[in-house]
């Protein structure tokens, strides 16, 4: 009794926050529930039934695992629970969906007693999540003649377990909640400095908005019984920055549908919208969850008689509201017509696009990854049985233009597409099944991952992932009792599933808290991979990498394959020369402010693929730009690399995968032996020009071409999140670039950071040299304000450290990080020193190190989102301002942003990053 008697200490510890029992996913835990139940005096019989009933986590999970056995002795007799009938034993195991369920089912289904082997099998009809085992094993009943075995796969050919399931109803009712106004960040909806809760749903429930927003929207639940409520980004995008599964998770839990009364707190459907829609990565995290997503348009650019639209003085477009979603309005979802409506049904909006077949599958499915399996399932039975299986999903949607060439993404994804007739050529709009070479989950989104494992009853990495990574990178900053307690779990679940782990279980190698996206950068040795990755950031320069949520992580891990449309694409090609005194960030800022120029304030880059030709520069330095894609609301990004440099980055990236291997990182399956084997024959296809680099085709179309001139950069340029401005929906955005001049060289800087996954090596270098020059020129260097200093891998400290670079680093360093004794709270105060931290996220997550709250932070990373790096004071708004290395290390020395003449001397003499157009061939 001692584990129930401690759940029972957790529960009233529980209480005092306002929540449930905490839902059981320890086996031994459910044992002694089990036993509780079969003790008819026990006073906490009733009790322990409600938790094995309705508190019992599915899938593999260890409880899934007891409660399957015990249910299985119900049925078959061996145990009497007046409550549980072997009736209701069979419907609590279709609610389990997969693992120990499964093999139990199987069990039952090929039984010697037949009306239970009936009966489990019309259970077993229901359930897609079968594997290999699963299937051979039905496979193998059926070459025997077994009979329930043949009706069963006969249901999986005709797809019954999805055919039978109720349609999307052909009207939704709404009524809406105005989330926030402008682009709402997934921080809003999950926050990064809630991540250590993610996998405790209810609990994490609690950081979603505000209590306030919490509390409107059950009001609305209760006001409006028959409608769902829709939450809304007016004037802005839905879900920029990240995929954030937790953030969907959250949304369900407060206005979305319970998955099954037996698994607490999983819920599904939710319905999400924006003015500019649904940014794309959350949109694929919306899809996992059968939800919808509607793009409103409902502000509209003003034009004049010319038809142009009409600026105010600022330069930005006017707009008009062409209808109004107030939070209480009452909106009618036109399934059928694909129209969003008034409550009388007079036509706002088309939202054809949130109802395509695919995605009406999803809704009908409650998932993207039950249609995944199903199909797969579909397949395997039809091929048993020797039939043809019925067309019953939506075809693949493949899309060829005759005489049409293939961008860069185009031709990846006919390289890697799944189930496409031999020879079909497919162009941006197909949507189809693509095969996932490389995949790559993060450390606070990593436990929902194996959530997602668990629930659908995975167990190994898909053989036909080439490599799998699950990073340390965000919770590195602080060995806190919340890692602690989460992080070698992980691990564990991570190593014992066939991933590559920062951490090792047995610990035998180092700790490694490396940036995922520099790791993943490495470990991808092939242009043409596709890579998957549970982290908006993922963007690399080799291949073409999408950010997903943990859902689509976890299916990709398991599966080894995703689905999704082929984006159209954007070219953005160079000319003119760099200014000597430039660094390559600038150019990555130029590029938004440029473009934005170039199309009237039009975001061509939002929801699309960025064809960037860089081919001079080589991996680590071509990331800069790929990685900032993201906050450009880009789908993804490309870099078209010349042969020569392709060539050099792959074999950086050997040597730095043969120091994973060194270091003892290596895993039972040879995965990293293995990529490099892969990298040596893509070597040997360039070089002998077989297949040379990824490029497109001259005749290929894309939505827009961007050419950046880099004789207009003369400035560094900074991204401010602009946080006064009079419209709401402008501040926080990555679209306001503007020159350092235009703060005068008076701009207060309260606290700088250098690191995450926008720097490599060279800034590394960059900050040395200015010190040694500061200190040449003034006698000594004295910061004016504190200086953070994260390197994104240690393999760059360890080369600083054989160059003599963390030398003189250390020289200046106030702190340096000391893995035999990591930090284990939190600062919360900055000296004005030089901080050297451990490699990883640090303040680009928000979620352990942040900025005093209030602060100007003049930074190298990504995030500008508000509370993300810095939150808000009731006098001062906090403000993320991202700049270059060079400028970030000057502005902590002189407390404020430098003028250009301040800036020109700062840098004299250092070799900043060369970058000229490829050469026209």
């Amino acid at each position: 009794m001692s584990i129930y008697l401690d759940y029972l200490a957790e529960i009233e510890s529980r209480k005092t926050q306002g929540l449930a029992p905490k839902p059981i996913d320890d086996g031994a835990l459910v044992g002694e529930i089990i036993a509780i139940i079969q003790d008819a005096g026990s006073e906490h019989r009733a009790d322990a039934l409600k938790f094995f009933i309705y508190n019992t986590l599915p899938g593999t999970t260890s409880a899934a695992g007891v409660k399957a056995a015990f249910l299985k002795k119900i049925i078959l007799g061996d145990v009497a629970v007046a409550e549980i009938t072997p009736a209701f034993a069979l419907e609590l195991l279709s609610h389990m969906k997969g693992g120990p369920s499964i093999e139990v089912l199987l069990d039952l289904t090929l039984g010697d007693d037949a009306a239970i082997a009936s009966q489990a099998g019309d259970v077993l009809k229901t359930q897609v999540f079968l594997y290999d085992a699963d299937m051979f094993r039905l496979r193998d009943a059926f070459a025997a003649g077994n009979a329930v075995a043949k009706d069963v796969l006969e249901s999986y050919a005709k797809a019954e377990f999805f055919t039978k399931l109720p349609e999307v109803e052909d009207e939704i009712k709404v009524v809406t909640f105005i989330a926030g106004e402008g682009d709402i960040s997934t921080d809003l909806l999950s926050p990064g400095n809630q991540a250590h809760s993610r996998s405790d749903r209810e609990l994490h429930g609690l950081c979603m908005i505000t209590p306030e927003a919490q509390q409107q929207i059950v009001t609305l639940k209760e006001q409006h019984p028959d409608k769902r409520v829709m939450l809304i980004a007016e004037k802005g995008t839905m879900g920029v920055g990240s995929s954030r599964m937790s953030g969907v998770n959250n949304v369900a839990l407060w206005a979305g549908k319970q998955s099954s009364p037996y698994v607490p707190f999983v819920n599904y459907a939710p319905v999400v919208a924006g003015t500019n829609g649904i940014s794309p990565i959350f949109a694929t995290t919306v899809d996992v969850t059968g939800g919808i997503g509607l793009n409103l348009k409902n502000w509209v650019k003003m034009t004049g008689p010319d038809g142009k639209a009409i600026l105010n003085n600022d330069g930005n477009p006017v707009l008009e509201e062409a209808f109004s979603v107030a939070t209480g309005t009452v909106l009618k979802i036109d399934v059928k017509n694909r129209k969003l409506t008034d409550e009388a049904g007079n036509e706002l909006v088309d939202v054809a696009a949130a109802f395509t077949p695919q995605k009406m599958e999803f809704m009908k499915a409650g998932s993207s990854y039950a249609i995944v399996f199903g199909k797969k399932l579909q397949t395997f039975a039809a091929e048993t049985l020797g039939v043809e299986a019925p067309a019953v999903f939506a075809p693949n949607k493949e899309i060829t233009v005759e005489g049409q060439g293939l961008t860069a993404v185009e031709k990846i994804f006919n390289r890697n597409a799944v189930g496409v007739a031999p020879g079909k050529v497919l162009h941006a709009g197909s949507d189809v099944r693509v095969t996932v070479n490389i995949v790559g989950s993060q450390d606070t989104t990593g436990l929902m991952t194996a959530q997602e494992l668990e629930a659908m009853a995975a167990t190994v990495i898909s053989p036909l992932v080439d490599g799998a990574y699950q990073s340390g990178c965000h919770t590195a900053s602080v060995w806190d009792k919340k890692a602690q307690a989460n992080i070698p779990k992980l691990m564990s679940f991570m190593n014992n599933f066939g991933l590559i782990t920062a951490r090792d279980p047995k610990g035998v190698y180092h700790a490694m808290t490396d940036v995922i996206h520099k790791v993943l950068n490495d470990i991808t040795v092939d242009d043409w991979a596709i890579i998957i990755g549970g982290d908006s950031h993922t963007r690399m320069s080799k291949g073409v990498a999408f950010g997903a949520d943990s859902g689509t992580v976890a299916l990709a891990l398991a599966t080894g394959e995703a689905t999704m449309p082929i984006p159209q694409s954007v070219k953005v090609t160079f000319k003119g020369k760099m200014q000597p005194y430039m660094d390559f960030r600038d150019v990555v800022h130029a590029t938004q402010a440029q473009m934005l120029a170039q199309f009237g304030g039009e975001n061509v880059f939002q929801g699309r693929i960025i064809e960037v030709h860089i081919g001079t520069l080589l991996a680590d330095q071509a990331f800069t730009f790929t990685d900032w894609t993201a906050e450009m609301k880009a789908k993804a990004s490309i870099c078209i690399s010349e042969n020569e440099t392709l060539i050099e980055s792959l074999e950086i990236a050997k040597s730095r995968i043969q120091i994973m291997i060194d270091k003892g990182m290596e895993n039972a399956a040879g995965t990293l032996k293995g990529l490099i084997a892969l990298a040596d024959k893509r070597i040997a296809e360039i070089r002998s020009g077989e297949k040379p680099a990824l490029t497109p085709d001259d005749n290929a179309k894309y939505f827009a071409e961007v050419v950046v001139d880099l004789d207009l950069i003369d400035e560094p340029m900074i991204a401010d999140p602009d946080v006064n401005n009079a419209d709401v929906s402008k501040r926080y955005t990555h679209d306001t670039i503007r020159p350092v001049s235009y703060y005068g060289g008076t701009k207060k800087v309260d606290l700088g950071f250098i690191g995450s996954c926008m720097v490599h090596k060279g800034d590394m270098k960059i900050l040395a040299q200015m010190l040694k020059n500061i200190e040449a020129k003034e006698g000594k260097v004295e910061f004016k304000a504190p200086l953070v200093v994260a390197p994104p891998t240690y393999n760059i400290v360890d080369e600083l450290k054989a160059e003599g670079d963390w030398d003189v680093l250390k020289k200046y360093a106030g702190f340096e990080f000391d893995d035999a004794q990591p930090k284990n709270a939190a600062r919360t105060e900055y000296e004005n020193m030089l901080y050297l931290e451990r490699p990883g996220c640090n303040l680009c997550m928000g979620n352990q190190e942040k900025a005093a709250k209030g602060d100007t932070v003049l930074a190298t990373s990504t995030r500008l989102f508000q509370g993300r790096v810095v939150e808000d004071t009731a006098e001062k708004k906090g403000e993320s301002l991202l700049a270059s290395t060079p400028l970030v290390v000057l502005s902590t020395i002189l407390g404020r942003t430098p003028n250009m003449d301040e800036y020109r001397s700062a840098v004299t003499g250092i070799d900043l990053t060369k970058f000229a157009p490829p050469a026209a061939h």
